[in-house]
């Protein structure tokens, strides 16, 4: 049996992931049966390219090498989310994810798609780079959904509004291929999704063009507010902070135990946990909850945030409890 999750952000929580990649290593017992990290998704930012949530930040050559070369050690991808559904032609160009294209192109890394503008161009120029169909292009039609998993992608992410729906995912084609993204925040059915996809679009191009020019100045979202007063309404949803304890009542929530008990049975085996823009604290929680035995969780939690104290991320962990 293997349980593959798809976790968040390689960059912000880099250590937080290489930790728990450590823990999975060295105490097994901990975890739930067939547990394995799938790759860990995200952007170095600024990426123009990126979609589904908005990143800022900045990273240089030297610490996206770094990055890349502390997962590729660990045969872990790194699955770019390159997901903004408002790019142009001009775009492709970008000067840094291009560089980031270059720098992860050893056939372990991949990326995750919306425009067809921009997957057509890294088939073209990138074409070691293994593609996703991302839950942001809104698919809830049964046979557009089919249809997708058809084409020539290595995963399709189902939109999270048909995680309950047992007659349309019993009938797709072939389940290896459908990773399910189990703790969506969004609420369900929420008819704002696409435009705010598509706002955060913007803004992120606004974001990485702003970087670009002005590295060492923050990045002034009421500007960019004040400039596109059609997307306010949607930049104030609140559903990104809500904690696990918060979403675990909508229904679109998808169990640990309906993980196991339903979804695996049936021949799924990709699993998503949201997260990029979540606390570390709220995160820590959902990667418990949904890998580790439950009788397991406090010693695990314990065991991961001393660890994450700790000054050097990557030496072997200390996997005791009493205090030294």
């Amino acid at each position: 049996m293997r349980v593959r999750f798809h976790l968040p952000n390689f960059v912000q929580f880099g250590k937080l992931n290489l930790l728990f990649d450590m823990m999975l290593k060295q105490s097994p017992e901990f975890f739930r049966e067939g547990v394995e990290i799938a790759s860990v998704y995200g952007v170095f930012p600024p990426s123009l390219w990126n979609g589904g949530r908005l990143q800022a930040g900045l990273c240089d050559k030297v610490s996206v090498r770094n990055i890349i070369k502390a997962y590729d050690e660990r045969k872990i991808p790194l699955r770019f989310t390159f997901t903004n559904p408002v790019l142009e032609k001009k775009h492709l160009s970008d000067p840094f994810c291009n560089m980031v294209m270059h720098l992860a192109d050893n056939g372990l890394n991949q990326c995750i798609v919306v425009s067809p503008l921009l997957e057509e161009y890294i088939r073209k120029e990138y074409p070691n780079y293994k593609l996703t169909s991302s839950t942001c292009k809104r698919i809830t039609d049964r046979d557009a959904l089919y249809a997708e998993i058809e084409k020539d992608y290595h995963i399709v992410v189902l939109d999270y509004d048909l995680n309950h729906d047992f007659e349309l995912l019993e009938g797709i084609p072939d389940k290896e291929k459908v990773e399910i993204l189990v703790n969506p925040c969004c609420n369900p059915g929420c008819p704002n999704r696409v435009l705010h996809y598509q706002t955060i679009g913007l803004e992120q191009i606004e974001v990485a063009n702003h970087f670009r020019k002005y590295p060492n100045s923050p990045y002034n979202a009421e500007k960019f507010e004040a400039a596109h007063p059609e997307g306010k309404p949607v930049f104030e949803c609140n559903c990104e902070s809500r904690s696990l304890f918060d979403i675990t009542g909508l229904k679109n929530h998808i169990t640990p135990d309906e993980i196991w008990e339903k979804y695996v049975p049936m021949g799924f085996s990709q699993f998503k946990i949201e997260g990029r823009t979540f606390d570390p604290f709220n995160l820590v929680e959902h990667y418990l909850y949904y890998m580790a035995k439950p009788e397991c969780r406090d010693k695990a939690r314990l065991i991961l945030l001393r660890n994450l104290l700790r000054n050097d991320a990557l030496r072997p962990m200390d996997m005791g409890i009493a205090g030294r």
